[in-house]
C-alpha cells in the first residue's frame, strides 16, 4: 500500500528507537533535539503516533543520521546495520574478507541477514546498557550509601541471631532485648531494601537525570530559561550551578557580543576563507579562550553543529554541550587524548587536532587553557581549559587522532594512553 504524502513509513518508530539505542542516547536528549516531549517520542518509538516529514527531519538531525536511512527500505537498513557492525569489529581486529559481499548476502538470505542485524543491534544495546549500569553502580553516591546500609543491617541481624543461637541459657531479659534488636534491624533492612529496589527500577527511566551536572545539561538543552523557573533543575545544587554558569556567560557576552561575533563569522564565511577560531580571534582582537567559549555557546553560521567542553585544572567539566555524533565523556572521566587535557598541560598554547571516534565520526577540535590568580600573588594559580569541536570538513587531510570514551569502556586496542583495562574485551 502506498504511503500517503507527508508521513513516514508505519514502522519508522522502531527504526528511530534502534538508532537511538545504538548511540546510547536517552529519549529526553533526542526529544529536546527534535523539539517534542519525551513522552511523545516514546509513543513514536512504539509506533503509536505518526511522524510527519518535518518531524522526521528533526529526528534525523537529533540522531545524527540521514532522513533516507530512517525512511529507507528494510533491506537497506539491514545492510547499513551489517556494515556498521563490521566497522566496529575492525576496531578489534581485521575486517572479514567478505565485507564487500554484504549486499549479496542480504539479497540471497534476507531472513538470516535480518536476524543477524537484529542480533547485532541487540548486543550493542545491551553492551551500552551494561556500560551505563556499571558506571552508575560504581559511582552513584546514593547507591553506594544504600548498599552499605543493607550490608550493615544484614551484618547486625547475623550477629544478633548468632548470639541467640549460640547462647541457649541466655537470661530472659537479655533474650527479649535481642528479639527487639532483631525486630528493629529487620524492619530497617526491609525499608532500605524497598528503597533500593525502587531506586534500581529508576534505572529504566530514561528521562530522570543522574546528577546535578546532568540536570544543568538538560537545562542548557532546553534553551537556558531562568534557573529559578526551570523544571529541568530539580535540585538546589543544580540551580546554584546553573546560576553561576549563567553569570559567567553574561560576563563573556559583555566582553564579546552576539552581534560582534556573528558579524565577523559571516564576513569570514563570505570571503571564502576557512572558518578558523584563531583567525576570528585575531580579527576581533579578542582572547582565543573567549572566542572558543562564545562560538560554542552562540554557534553562529558554520558553527551551528559545534560542541563545547570547559573544565577546571583538575579536568572536572564545568560546562558540556555535545555535537551530533560526539559522545561526551562522563563527568570525572574522558579520553586522555582529548585536546582539552593536552591544553591543560601547556597553558596559553593553543592545540588543534582532527579527532576520530570509534564509530568513524571525524571532528575538528581546538583547545586552549588559561590561568588566573583570584587570590593574588600569595594564592595559587588556577587553570581553566576550553575545547571547541565541530564535524570536520571532508577535505581535512590531517592525520586523525583516534579517541574514545573512558578507557574502561573504550574498544580501541593498543592505545598508548590507556590507563585501565576495558570491560568490553581484550585490549
Amino acid at each position: 500500500m502506498a504511503r500517503r504524502p507527508g508521513s513516514a513509513p508505519p514502522q519508522i518508530g522502531t527504526r528511530i528507537r534502534e538508532r537511538r539505542l545504538s548511540l546510547g542516547r536517552r529519549q529526553s536528549d533526542i526529544a529536546r533535539g527534535a523539539q517534542i516531549s519525551a513522552a511523545y517520542l516514546n509513543l513514536i518509538e512504539h509506533n503509536r503516533r505518526p511522524v510527519s516529514d518535518a518531524l522526521l527531519t528533526r529526528l534525523a538531525e537529533a540522531l545524527a543520521t540521514d532522513v533516507k536511512e530512517l525512511a529507507s527500505d528494510r533491506e537497506e537498513l539491514v545492510i547499513a546495520a551489517l556494515r556498521e557492525a563490521a566497522a566496529r569489529i575492525d576496531l578489534r581486529g581485521p575486517l572479514p574478507a567478505e565485507i564487500e559481499r554484504i549486499t549479496e548476502f542480504a539479497a540471497r538470505f534476507p531472513g538470516w541477514a535480518s536476524v543477524l542485524a537484529a542480533t547485532l543491534r541487540l548486543a550493542e544495546g545491551l553492551e551500552r546498557k551494561l556500560v551505563s549500569y556499571s558506571d552508575r553502580m560504581s559511582r552513584d553516591p546514593y547507591l553506594l550509601t544504600t548498599l552499605h546500609e543493607v550490608q550493615s543491617a544484614v551484618t547486625a541481624l547475623r550477629s544478633t541471631a548468632s548470639i541467640l543461637a549460640e547462647t541457649p541459657d541466655i537470661d530472659d531479659q537479655w533474650r527479649n532485648r535481642f528479639h527487639t534488636i532483631l525486630d528493629q534491624d529487620s524492619l530497617r533492612l526491609s525499608r532500605t531494601a524497598q528503597a533500593l529496589v525502587a531506586y534500581l527500577d529508576s534505572f529504566e527511566d530514561e528521562i530522570v537525570p543522574m546528577s546535578p551536572r546532568e540536570e544543568v545539561e538538560a537545562w542548557i538543552a532546553a534553551g537556558e530559561p531562568n534557573p529559578a523557573e526551570a523544571p529541568e533543575l530539580a535540585s538546589d545544587v543544580a540551580r546554584a550551578i546553573a546560576q553561576e554558569l549563567q553569570a559567567e556567560q553574561t560576563r563573556d557576552r559583555a566582553a564579546l557580543s552576539d552581534a560582534e561575533l556573528g558579524g565577523i563569522v559571516d564576513r569570514v564565511a563570505r570571503d571564502g576563507r576557512p572558518v578558523d577560531p584563531a583567525d576570528i580571534a585575531r580579527l576581533l582582537n579578542k582572547p582565543l579562550d573567549l572566542v572558543l567559549r562564545r562560538l560554542g555557546i552562540l554557534r553562529p553560521g558554520p558553527w551551528h553543529d559545534a560542541g563545547l567542553i570547559v573544565c577546571d585544572g583538575s579536568g572536572a567539566p564545568t560546562f558540556r554541550h555535545s555535537a551530533p555524533g560526539f559522545v561526551l565523556p562522563r563527568p570525572g572521566e574522558g579520553c586522555p587524548l582529548l585536546p582539552i587535557f593536552e591544553a591543560l598541560a601547556q597553558p596559553q598554547l593553543p592545540v588543534s587536532r582532527l579527532l576520530e571516534t570509534p564509530e568513524g565520526e571525524r571532528f575538528a577540535a581546538w583547545a586552549i587553557a588559561d590561568r588566573h590568580m583570584p587570590m593574588g600573588f600569595d594564592g595559587p594559580s588556577l587553570s581553566r581549559a576550553q575545547m571547541l569541536f565541530a564535524p570536520a570538513p571532508p577535505d581535512d587531510a590531517r592525520r586523525a587522532l583516534p579517541i574514545g570514551p573512558a578507557c574502561r569502556i573504550c574498544p580501541r586496542a593498543g592505545c598508548p594512553a590507556r590507563n585501565e583495562p576495558s570491560i568490553l574485551g581484550p585490549v
